[in-house]
């Protein structure tokens, strides 16, 4: 009697179950900023795939990448090079990359599915086209139409397509999500936008590349080190190595603006937003004024962020050819804890943030001396800030002081804004109304015995 037949399970993946998975867990935003990587990997790479570090002086003027965003319809085109028509064929609109596809030197495309994830988040009629030196093409996505079959081959259709009026890539997306259509109804989801890609493109932006959003072109995020008066920014650059893949690595830190003359948590201030500590991979700012234990704040003896730290920002600097070497999330919108690259860098922007804290501490101490050399400083650019091992601060002299007491309570808010009206500013800092209600019953109570 023969063996029976031996059956397999079947383990084939639906169309409409990895749509979701790919599209779930990634927001509206990063898909758009996915899209934006593939027009500036386009640029460079027609400029050479050279390195983003601050020392290029890599050109980008001639490089344009607009963005229109409305409930009817999204798009994002450039004249950044195209895809090539191989490029379409063997790679782009694959699901991941093989092992044996080419990496695009000092991108920050890791996994092969930006492009893809972005456009299904958006919508469900698309269109992708391409001029390039050697033609033009275009490939259709009606999405309901291609999640009608599930069996393999998964591939989509390419046809001929009339040229662009430059060699770059358009990529139109109509019968748009809910979501989507919701975001870009939104003024303020539009608002945030521009101000990400201010701030995450900065390095492009100022390299002459433009982008425009809505007809109406971004400027980058000016970033500048105050230097001067005995403040001087640390500059420090080192190569590290991933699995035989050379990583240079640049951080740089110190002051960009003075302390507060508050620490109050409750005091509103919009520039409190911008510091903290920012990575950037290959030229994209992934990680953005972070004050958590993700770059060490409350870990290994650092305290957590406080008010007090405000006026610090330490930058981080990771250049590599391989993207898969740098310390990306998927999402590139954060950076891998577990990266050893990373890790490696962390002790010494731990130097760097225990000088800032240590010398905030004095601070309250000599306010005033320390406010006069802050007056001193002055801006330099993020690019010409010069080499320097370790960030230099003034060396104030801790005074002799009172013990002193700390008071803490609650009040009901209006109870405390009426009292704020009554010292005649209502929008006086909780701390200094609690200070003057102390001295008020003091003087009061107390008087000069």
């Amino acid at each position: 009697m023969g063996q029976p037949e031996p059956r397999k399970a079947e383990a084939n993946p639906t169309k409409n179950f990895f749509v979701r998975m790919i599209t779930r867990d990634i927001s509206l935003e990063d898909c758009i900023l996915d899209l934006i990587d593939n027009s500036v990997d386009g640029a460079w790479r027609s400029e050479g795939s050279r390195p983003m570090g601050l020392e290029q002086n890599t050109d980008l003027s001639k490089y344009e990448i607009s963005i229109t965003a409305s409930v009817k319809k999204f798009s994002i085109e450039d004249n950044c090079g195209g895809m090539t028509l191989d490029d379409a064929v063997n790679h782009a609109f694959s699901f991941g990359r093989r092992s044996d596809d080419a990496h695009d030197a000092y991108s920050i495309g890791v996994y092969g599915i930006g492009m893809k994830r972005a456009v299904f988040k958006l919508g469900k009629s698309i269109r992708i086209r391409s001029t390039y030196n050697g033609g033009s093409f275009a490939v259709p996505i009606s999405v309901d139409k291609w999640l009608e079959n599930d069996t393999p081959p998964w591939d989509f259709d390419i046809e001929e397509d009339e040229p662009l009026s430059a060699k770059g890539v358009n990529i139109t997306v109509e019968s748009l999500t809910s979501g989507a259509t919701a975001a870009f109804g939104n003024p303020a989801f539009i608002q945030n936008l521009r101000r990400t890609i201010s701030r995450d493109y900065s390095l492009h932006i100022n390299r002459g590349l433009k982008i425009f959003l809505n007809e109406s072109q971004i400027p980058g995020w000016q970033i500048e080190m105050l230097e001067g008066a005995d403040f001087a920014p640390m500059r420090i650059e080192y190569a590290d190595e991933v699995e035989g893949d050379h990583v240079s690595v640049e951080i740089i830190g110190g002051m960009v603006a003075p302390p507060p003359e508050s620490a109050d948590p409750d005091i509103v201030d919009e520039g409190e937003k911008r510091f903290g500590w920012y990575v950037v991979c290959n030229g994209r700012i992934v990680l953005a004024a972070d004050k958590t234990e993700l770059s060490g704040w409350g870990t290994d003896e650092w305290p957590q962020w406080h008010r007090q730290y405000s006026g610090f920002i330490g930058i981080v600097l990771f250049t590599a050819a391989k993207a898969t070497a740098l310390p990306l999330t998927t999402t590139k919108r954060s950076v891998d804890p577990s990266s050893e690259v990373f890790r490696r860098a962390k002790p010494r922007m731990r130097e760097v943030t225990r000088k800032w804290i240590d010398y905030t501490n004095v601070r309250k101490q000599s306010l005033e001396e320390a406010k006069a050399a802050e007056g001193l400083a002055r801006p330099v650019a993020l690019t010409s800030v010069v080499r320097l091992a370790e960030v230099r601060l003034p060396r104030l002299a801790a005074r002799s002081a009172q013990r002193v007491a700390n008071v803490s309570y609650s009040v009901p808010l209006p109870k405390l804004k009426d009292l704020a009206k009554a010292f005649g500013n209502i929008n006086m800092p909780y701390r200094e109304v609690g200070l003057m209600s102390f001295n008020y019953s003091y003087d009061d109570k107390v008087g000069d015995e």
